[in-house]
């Protein structure tokens, strides 16, 4: 069946919300900072504090926002309502565990815990618990991904290329959980079949994990998506191309554009179009650059947590869409591992 993105936010916050939402903070390093800023822009959500044992990062955040820091985990945990969680990811199920247990709903970072094994055990922690968890895969909020939400997506084929320069941030886990597993989750929520092979090649260059990997994913329904991913290159890039019988789109996540390229239908009235010769007679061809709304992805994430909280909703990227992504991207780690070994 053809695939439609979900709209990740059906209804502005400012009319459901009625109840302050109390949100508590572990790990304000980099990418922490801009999910504060984000928080103290959304109503209906007030920060409790925070919790970070580096004390650069917390004087910072105190400076700069005026937000309590916590000394002690569980008491922040027990202050409030909501967790967020972005901290190095070997931390994720410590405080994931902690805040679920306690009944907190959580948003944690991707991937979602260190291990498999970790990340299996707080699925079945949330549905016990009877929680709400979000894993923070940013790009499924991305406006050039987003304004496919009113297209029919069944691609064939999928072509990526994630590249950034290289940070020392984010180095704890390989570049196949550090980036590329962005890219395999939008792969699995565009392509509802199993896996069916996956193959794979992968080289640690700066660090002891692979920095640079190419991936072959093919599923049982003929979809084939090849991956590239590096950490090490001189330029930025983050590039979706999909290929379906009817269709090209091409997504560049970093500059937010989309093009999309199709055989002409009757309600492409406003795209460009041109006739094109073929052995099957004359073929009308029509190209689109859908508009694309300037939206700020890590605060759209967040305000769908809420939105999922508050209306008792599924969230947008779920656990169990955060388990599935850690479960192939440890297939593609064991793949490159076990080719490293035959050699």
């Amino acid at each position: 069946m053809p695939r439609q993105l979900k709209d990740p936010v059906c209804l502005p916050l400012r009319q459901i919300n009625t109840y302050m939402l109390k949100v508590g903070i572990f790990g304000v390093g980099h990418l922490g900072k801009f999910h504060i800023s984000n928080w103290k822009e959304i109503e209906g959500v007030k920060i409790i504090g925070f919790f970070d044992p580096n004390n650069d990062n917390a004087n910072d955040v105190i400076n700069t926002h005026g937000l309590k820091r916590f000394s002690d985990e569980e008491k922040l945990i027990e202050a409030c309502d909501v967790i967020d969680v972005i901290t190095p990811t070997d931390l994720h199920y410590e405080v994931c565990m902690m805040a679920i247990r306690k009944g907190k709903h959580v948003f944690v970072e991707k991937p979602l815990a260190h291990t498999l094994q970790e990340g299996k055990d707080l699925v079945n922690m949330v549905r016990e618990a009877g929680v709400k968890m979000q894993v923070g895969h940013v790009e499924r909020f991305n406006p050039a991904y987003l304004a496919l939400k009113e297209m029919n997506l069944n691609p064939m084929f999928i072509e990526v290329h994630r590249l950034a320069q290289f940070n020392p941030r984010g180095t704890e886990v390989s570049v196949i959980l550090d980036l590329m597993i962005h890219d395999i989750d939008i792969i699995l929520s565009l392509v509802k079949s199993d896996v069916k092979s996956i193959s794979a090649s992968g080289v640690a260059v700066m660090t002891d994990t692979p920095d640079i990997a190419n991936v072959r994913i093919e599923f049982n329904n003929g979809c084939v998506a090849n991956l590239t991913s590096s950490r090490i290159s001189m330029k930025k890039m983050r590039k979706v191309r999909l290929f379906q019988k009817d269709a090209y789109i091409g997504i560049d996540l970093l500059e937010k554009k989309t093009e999309i390229i199709k055989l002409k239908q009757p309600e492409d009235v406003d795209a460009f179009s041109f006739d094109i010769d073929t052995p099957n007679g004359k073929k009308t061809i029509a190209i689109a650059n859908p508009s694309i709304e300037p939206l700020n992805a890590i605060k759209l994430e967040l305000e769908s947590f809420v939105d999922a909280i508050v209306n008792n909703k599924p969230t947008v990227v779920s656990e169990i869409d955060g388990y599935l992504a850690m479960e192939v991207a440890h297939k593609i780690l064991d793949k490159i591992n076990n080719t490293s070994i035959l050699q």
